[in-house]
């Protein structure tokens, strides 16, 4: 399944991406990251941005893979920062944990977002549940 929507709004000095991502469609993962490469280049804010595609290819390949829906990724660019959050409708909340050495390459992306993003977290809503971070503007 393809991305089913995706826009791109301009308010008050910020610009925000949102994009729904398919059920298990991981062809959205690269999608994403170019999506908010373009996003951070536009408004004049490339510095830290293989960090930012890093972090949200992280959430967006852990909502598809974690949940069996639809979620919605969102990025916003502000004078304040960049919050990027992926929003899924399963109400779980991911675990973090310390990766084993035979976990292969599975089990490190909360791990990457809690070490590289200046804050991060989870917070649930109706639905399920969105998962978060930012990078501060004065970096991003």
């Amino acid at each position: 399944m393809k991305d089913t929507a995706e826009s791109t709004t301009e308010q008050a000095g910020a610009a925000q991406l949102r994009r729904r991502l398919g059920r298990g469609d991981l062809r959205a993962v690269p999608d994403a990251r170019r999506a908010l490469r373009e996003l951070l280049r536009h408004w004049g804010r490339p510095g830290r941005s293989e960090v930012a595609e890093l972090l949200t290819s992280e959430l967006v390949t852990n909502a598809l893979i974690h949940t069996d829906h639809d979620a919605v990724l969102t990025a916003t660019v502000s004078p304040h920062g960049l919050h990027v959050e992926v929003r899924d409708f399963v109400g779980h909340r991911p675990r973090l944990r310390a990766p084993r050495a035979d976990d292969g390459t599975h089990g490190r992306g909360l791990v990457l977002v809690q070490s590289l993003a200046d804050t991060w977290g989870v917070r649930a809503h109706g639905v399920g549940k969105a998962v978060w971070f930012e990078l501060d503007g004065g970096v991003v």
